[in-house]
């Protein structure tokens, strides 16, 4: 299975956020989206996911392989309309959900609304047992939740229950403590093989260690970060100077470009040398 993009564009009045965006994920990989803040990165996801009308371009999902481009997949008979909601799931930075319910009251009518899209049902607290929940906190009410919890509920329902072929995270691990964050990068490492999992973050260190592989949305485009520098030293100053490449060089700009660092206790790369 292959997700693809061709010649994707967003604007926002007279602002260019995505400018002709093309690229292929496959299914089996994890892959790390980085780039500064208002880049564009929820801009994509929200366009994936078919939350947001995008202006020009395609997307399309190649469940068979058969089309190793995507100019190839969308000059064929298949449609750039082949998916729909449910085949993307997006574990959203701050969590959407029924504060006026308990979390198993909550899963319970997830389920239930859905219930010819679950393939194989669970009881609710061995749900909630393979996101590390407590099961004794699903008889509370979500609102006395912490924001990790709320997450932990949100990746309950796109990694294990609904299971959609394509799964977007945005900034997953941010809410979460360092015991929770290794258990949930566990958790998706676990399932990647049957899916394609995309995650933005602003942690290096996370891109490293979980993803297979890395892209960079830069001036309305994604750059692929090729392997071997993945784990190389220069990692980080690689990635800082493609977010610099086309950057007029002014201060301000290269400020704005160090913001990828959020997260990690480097110094700020913006600074003139």
């Amino acid at each position: 299975m292959r997700l693809h993009i061709e010649e994707l564009t967003k604007n926002y009045k007279d602002k260019s956020v995505l400018k002709g965006i093309n690229y292929t994920f496959e299914k089996g990989r994890i892959y790390g989206l980085l780039g500064r803040n208002g880049a564009g990165k929820t801009t994509l996801f929200n366009c994936l996911a078919r939350y947001l009308e995008y202006d020009s371009g395609n997307i399309g999902l190649d469940y068979d392989d058969t089309a190793a481009e995507p100019a190839e997949f969308f000059s064929s008979r298949r449609s750039a309309d082949n998916y729909d909601e449910s085949d993307i799931g997006f574990v959203f930075t701050q969590p959407h959900l029924p504060e006026f319910l308990t979390g198993r009251e909550f899963i319970k009518f997830f389920i239930e609304i859905n219930n010819d899209k679950v393939d194989q049902k669970l009881e609710i607290d061995e749900y909630f047992r393979l996101v590390a929940f407590d099961p004794a906190d699903g008889d509370r009410l979500i609102k006395t939740y912490s924001h990790g919890m709320m997450n932990k509920l949100q990746m309950l329902i796109s990694l294990f229950i609904m299971k959609p072929p394509v799964i977007l995270l945005d900034e997953p691990l941010t809410s979460f403590d360092v015991v929770a964050a290794l258990e949930v990068r566990n958790m998706i490492k676990s399932i990647k093989h049957d899916h394609i999992i995309i995650f933005s973050t602003h942690i290096l260190q996370l891109a490293q260690d979980l993803c297979d592989e890395i892209v960079v949305l830069h001036d309305g485009v994604l750059r692929h970060v090729p392997q071997e520098k993945i784990h190389s030293p220069q990692f980080e100053s690689d990635i800082i100077a493609l977010l610099q490449e086309q950057e007029s060089g002014s201060k301000l700009e290269k400020e704005a470009a160090a913001t990828v660092l959020d997260g990690l206790n480097y110094e700020r790369a913006g600074e003139d040398q």
